[in-house]
Parts: structure tokens; sequence; C-alpha cells
């Protein structure tokens, strides 16, 4: 619901897994503010992004573990509370 893009900020302090140079992501990555970033105005409140995500991203690659948690895929989603859908 947002109306701009936003990236995904990966936050694994110790030990960070790399795939091919990039940092990788797991499913437990949803934290708002800290791994989710604000997407502009959020079209279902009318006011600026706020993001609300209360679940792991789904579905992740299961027999791919980043942390001890599947990995983050491109097609995954995360459901924000205010009624967006995120996705990679």
């Amino acid at each position: 619901m947002g109306s701009e893009r936003s990236a995904l900020e990966v936050t694994h302090p110790s030990n960070p897994v790399y795939m091919r140079g990039e940092l990788m992501a797991n499913i437990m990555d949803y934290k708002p503010m800290v791994n989710i970033k604000p997407f502009g105005q959020c079209k279902s409140l009318g006011a600026p992004c706020v993001p609300s995500t209360v679940s792991p991203w789904l579905p992740g690659k299961a027999d791919v573990l980043v942390k001890g948690h599947p990995a983050l895929m491109d097609d995954c989603r995360c459901v924000c509370a205010w009624a967006g859908q995120i996705e990679i």
C-alpha cells in the first residue's frame, strides 16, 4: 500500500552469510523499521508509511538455511497489518 519502493535491511551483526558477494536474508528478517523501512505514503491510511509486519516472510526456501531459518527468496511475501503485501 506504499507509494514508493523501499530497501530490505539485512541485519546479522555476528557471522553474516554471503552468497556471490551478497548478504543473505532469512524469513525472520521482517522487523518493521529495522529490516523493513517505510514505503513513502500509505495508501490505506493516507499518512506516512509505518510498516507493521507481525509475521515472517513466506514461503522461504526450507532446504537452504541462513542463520538457522529458511532463506528469503524473490517469491517471498510479508503482510503489513495496514492492508499491504510486501514483496521482494
